[in-house]
């Protein structure tokens, strides 16, 4: 009876220890950002960043870093499902300037869709049981900015793109590069402006003059926006207000995300 009451207990504990470090593996960092009003937009920007209007958000938290490949391995092991496939032959062809690279732990994972980064903060929200999601758009946007501590920058952090971005000319077109390698912005989160386009949750549409409160973008349309550039494009995709709105299932090796958390 001894031997199997010690037993029980040292698979109990085995059991407790491989959950707690699962969970060690999954829990991202996240970055407390205070509610505010802050004006969405840009007078100066592209067409579908106006017209410039107040939004005011309640208090959240975001990702410290992008979601990394080592994050999202732990969760296709925990659910069964597929890394994206790196890229092959044929995407070096058309990208001769690139250089090879597979999956690296510390590089943001791309090659990500909308619907699988969705599945992803379901899996996580489940698993740790706290209210993860993709970033609505306005709460991207204001983080991006800095929230409360904003210095209206042009880029996340600083009008220095050099400093915070990569892009295509600092990557030469060669990849992503490993998260938090560059400076922070403002409340100390990185890459918000290049190394992997970032997924939100909202459905991309125009802009309305009215001022809002959480918003969480247009109540129809098919298309989900992104943010913040990527390290294959250009310094002018990279601005805080900056956005694009492809199909949820589109995805090239520039797509990865962040996430959020809702208190």
């Amino acid at each position: 009876m001894r031997n199997n009451t010690i037993t029980i207990f040292f698979f109990v504990t085995l059991s407790l220890f491989i959950s707690q470090s699962v969970f060690a593996q999954i829990k991202p960092e996240m970055v407390f950002v205070k509610g505010g009003t802050f004006k969405m937009g840009n007078l100066n920007g592209d067409s579908d960043e106006k017209p410039v209007h107040n939004v005011t958000l309640d208090d959240f938290y975001i990702g410290k870093y992008e979601v990394t490949v080592a994050e999202y391995k732990a969760y296709c092991n925990a659910t069964g499902n597929k890394m994206p496939p790196s890229p092959n032959s044929a995407w070096y062809e058309l990208h001769p300037n690139a250089k090879k690279w597979e999956w690296i732990d510390k590089y943001p994972i791309v090659h990500i869709d909308w619907n699988a980064a969705n599945e992803y903060c379901k899996w996580l929200s489940k698993t740790t049981g706290e209210n993860y999601s993709l970033p609505t758009e306005a709460q991207w946007e204001y983080a991006a900015r800095g929230g409360e501590k904003s210095k209206n920058y042009k880029y996340s952090g600083t009008n220095n793109i050099n400093k915070v971005a990569w892009y295509d000319e600092t990557s030469y077109e060669k990849g992503p590069r490993p998260v938090g390698s560059l400076r922070p912005n403002e409340l100390g989160i990185y890459d918000m402006s290049g190394n992997a386009w970032e997924w939100c949750l909202d459905k991309y549409g125009r802009y309305t003059s009215q001022a809002q409160k959480n918003p969480t973008g247009c109540e129809s349309g098919i298309f989900r926006v992104i943010r913040g550039g990527s390290w294959y494009y250009v310094d002018d995709m990279t601005r805080v207000t900056s956005r694009d709105g492809p199909y949820p299932h589109f995805t090239n090796y520039n797509y990865g995300f962040r996430i959020v958390k809702n208190p």
